[in-house]
């Protein structure tokens, strides 16, 4: 059936009132609390005259009791959310909003100093929701043209109205990177989310004595599940603060986490510091990762550190909600499973279907690799105001009657029950010296040769036909660049040995915390 995203939420605030929806910034909300705070937001949108015309609202906050709010006082208003990231550069922030279209904007107090940019870029008024501050009228002089609404100004909860639900409705617009630089905003209806939520919170048995991690920014779709599925099933929902970042073991102990979910760079980053020693972290049901490969290695450590958890290793674009395929990890079969040294992104969940297909878009043989294709509830509705884009990315196969959407990863396809293997993105295939190199196998082989599961591989220099050679950052102790080279050598051909070996303590992130390949690059250019 049916439902709205926030339905779950509503529920929970029912049943669960007294029990914690979330802790963020130290602070425990019930949901009872954090009920009336998204309502307040809601009732307040929905007073608006033609507040219906403008489909979406901005959430400016960042891991505060208002960023929560403001989701779902946006949903419960009828509205789809924009989460913006103060951490970003504040230009690409203001393309973000300017793109949305949004006439509505939630922020919390730590946002505000990156308020006034975006007021300055607006080309329309825009209704400025303050729900931390008692008053602003300094910002009203300022920003006359712009309307002003702080925690005394809101409208009572009591006043809310549940708003009309359409299944393709837009829940979220999250804006991924661009190829030409320009943000593409995906557009993930009710109907997507829910979908994945109805499996997600049936197969971890979710109930409201669990306590979920949220590791990720809103900004960055993988956030969804730890919000909702918490809110769907009455669990808490713990949100670390920036500086607990820097110590998620610590965090997840203290917090006696239940279910952890977290990009693999940052098993990465635990096991390189130490912090995955076996039985050290007991309370955890269900370890998750999603958003880059997974190591073996990384995968084996962290179940010796959670030893009463079940790891699971996820995969799915934002234009597939989330994630669409999923893998248990098996210390006795999964190491012949996996391929790369990288753990399987596995089976498509129930509804899903899966093509893998050739560079004309005709489905391979069993054992072969090509281009993972996907259709089913989950896949979105396309890109927000760019029919071009969506057009290239979501196509028909040959032999096909149905659209699905191409999502650029490179896998095997299976032969028999096998789960499916993640090769490397199609862009990650780069040509050097004449020869097609897949980036994925050069990082594969100084894994082995390093013990290290940190490693990155680009091409550099780039050339007219490609590039000159490759060079590998690795994130951990130096190790003797001839005797790693040397290992290397025996694996590879010539042409695919690293050039060079650079070691970090800690290797470039994005704002996602994956690894950033883009800022490895930067580093070759500027010489390191």
């Amino acid at each position: 059936m049916q439902r709205p995203l926030w339905a779950g939420f509503i529920r929970s605030a029912a049943e669960f009132s007294h029990r914690p929806a979330i802790v963020a910034e130290g602070i425990s909300l019930s949901y009872s609390e954090l009920n009336a705070a998204a309502l307040r937001i809601a009732s307040t949108l929905q007073s608006l005259p033609n507040y219906s015309l403008n489909p979406l609202t901005a959430v400016f906050a960042y891991r505060t009791p208002t960023a929560f709010a403001g989701v779902l006082g946006a949903l419960l208003a009828g509205n789809g959310y924009v989460p913006l990231n103060r951490t970003f550069p504040i230009e690409r922030t203001q393309l973000m909003f300017e793109r949305s279209d949004c006439r509505s904007i939630v922020v919390d107090s730590g946002s505000l100093p990156q308020l006034g940019a975006i007021l300055d870029a607006a080309e329309t008024s825009i209704l400025v929701l303050l729900p931390d501050l008692p008053e602003v009228e300094s910002l009203r002089q300022k920003w006359p043209r712009h309307r002003f609404l702080t925690s005394s100004d809101l409208v009572p909860a009591s006043r809310w109205r549940e708003p009309v639900f359409l299944p393709d409705a837009i829940a979220y617009l999250l804006f991924t990177s661009g190829s030409t630089g320009v943000p593409k905003g995906v557009m993930v209806a009710h109907r997507n989310v829910t979908s994945f939520l109805d499996y997600m919170v049936d197969r971890y048995e979710v109930s409201e004595n669990d306590r979920l991690s949220q590791m990720f920014d809103m900004t960055f779709d993988l956030s969804v599940f730890d919000m909702f599925v918490s809110w769907e099933r009455g669990a808490c929902l713990c949100c670390p603060s920036q500086k607990a970042l820097i110590a998620p073991g610590k965090y997840l102990s203290e917090m006696e986490l239940t279910v952890w979910f977290s990009v693999p760079s940052t098993a990465v980053f635990m096991k390189q510091l130490g912090m995955l020693k076996p039985g050290r972290y007991p309370s955890l049901r269900y370890s998750l990762f999603c958003g880059e490969p997974l190591p073996v290695a990384s995968a084996s450590a962290w179940l010796d550190a959670a030893p009463n958890s079940t790891l699971e290793n996820l995969y799915g674009p934002t234009e597939l909600t989330i994630a669409c395929t999923l893998y248990r990890w098996d210390p006795l079969r999964s190491p012949g499973e996996a391929e790369l040294g990288i753990v399987p992104i596995g089976y498509p969940y129930p509804e899903m279907k899966v093509i893998v297909a050739d560079e004309n878009l005709q489905e391979v043989a069993p054992g072969q690799e090509g281009e993972l294709l996907m259709n089913g509830p989950q896949m979105s509705l396309g890109y927000w105001r760019d029919l071009a884009k969506t057009k290239a990315a979501f196509v028909v196969p040959a032999n096909k009657d149905e659209v699905y959407y191409r999502t650029g990863d490179r896998v095997r396809r299976p032969i028999g029950n096998g789960p499916l293997t993640h090769l490397g993105r199609i862009d990650f295939q780069v040509k050097v010296l004449g020869h097609r190199v897949e980036l994925g196998e050069v990082e594969s082989a100084v894994r082995k040769a390093c013990g290290l599961d940190g490693v990155v591989a680009v091409g550099w220099p780039e050339s007219p036909s490609g590039f000159g050679a490759i060079e590998v950052f690795i994130e951990g102790p130096k190790t003797e660049p001839d005797r790693l080279r040397k290992s290397v050598a025996a694996e590879l051909p010539e042409y695919m040995v690293p050039n060079r070996f650079h070691f970090l303590d800690r290797l470039p992130r994005n704002a996602n915390d994956k690894f950033d390949r883009k800022a490895m690059s930067t580093m070759l250019q500027e010489g390191l």
